[in-house]
């Protein structure tokens, strides 16, 4: 327990040092990342195909997208505790851009961190004998 409390002081620590090497932007820019992962954002996907310039798909949401370079993810939240997750397969001719559909404050002075106790604290099944 000791080890993961130093752990979280010590990256939150780093955080904060590299916070003030980091210009405006960046800050936000980081911040916007963060809010979209955890559902604050609305944004809009769109898959096409460059060849043929067509829409093939578009997603609508509070939505999170991780991209590995031969498929995007996005986990979208479509109400309180249910998501839907699609996996998108990228080609040479299918690309996608993504669009913040709404503006979003977000303080250039205020670094952001988010610690998920669920990741840190497994999830316990207690089990009783009859």
């Amino acid at each position: 327990m000791k080890k993961t409390l130093l752990a979280i002081i010590g990256a939150t620590s780093l955080a904060a040092v590299l916070a003030g090497c980091e210009t405006e932007a960046d800050v936000v820019s980081h911040n916007l990342s963060k809010s979209a992962d955890s559902f604050e954002v609305q944004r809009r996907v769109v898959f096409f195909n460059g060849i043929t310039d067509k829409y093939l798909l578009t997603i609508e949401g509070l939505c999170s997208i991780s991209e590995d370079g031969k498929q995007l993810e996005v986990t979208c939240k479509t109400e309180e505790d249910r998501y839907k997750k699609h996996f998108l397969g990228l080609s040479d001719n299918v690309s996608y851009f993504v669009e913040q559909t709404d503006a979003k404050y977000e303080d250039a002075y205020h670094y952001k961190v988010l610690f998920r106790p669920e990741e840190i604290i497994p999830d316990i099944e207690l089990q009783l004998s009859k």
